[in-house]
């Protein structure tokens, strides 16, 4: 596969969370929440500080099945997701539970200055653990919560 359409088939896939996600409880319980947050967080650190490794850690098995490798994920990363990659500033705001599985809704600041709503799928590993199986990008014309 060309890096050209895996980087294709990654944008349609992570746009629309269907990268492995599963069904959310009926309640999520506050340690979840707390650990998908943190999840989320520590990536973007990752991604600050260009520790590819990190970043690709957080990342679910049908990501890293998408990109084998964390070199190829954060060349997604860098030329997909700018401001992911690289936020002025990050908001965190609702956590909503869909029959895909939850989903984190994070308001950025690009570094153009831009605002934007990330929308986070994350999946429940057989351990118990989180990951992230997509981000979808939405520009923030205030009317996304």
């Amino acid at each position: 596969m060309t890096s050209r359409l895996r980087h294709a088939l990654a944008i349609i896939l992570l746009a629309f969370g269907i990268a492995g996600a599963t069904p959310a409880a009926a309640e999520m319980a506050g340690a979840d929440r707390d650990s998908i947050r943190a999840i989320i967080e520590s990536q973007m650190s990752a991604f600050q500080r260009d520790d590819g490794a990190a970043a690709y850690g957080y990342a679910a098995p049908a990501i890293r099945q998408l990109f084998p490798s964390a070199d190829i994920f954060m060349e997604m990363v860098r030329t997909g997701y700018q401001p992911v990659y690289r936020p002025r500033s990050v908001t965190f705001g609702e956590l909503v539970e869909t029959p895909q599985g939850p989903e984190q809704r994070v308001f950025l600041t690009g570094p153009d200055g831009r605002s934007w709503v990330a929308i986070y799928t994350l999946e429940r590993q057989p351990d118990g653990t989180w990951k992230i199986s997509g981000c979808r990008l939405v520009k923030d014309d205030g009317s996304i919560a």
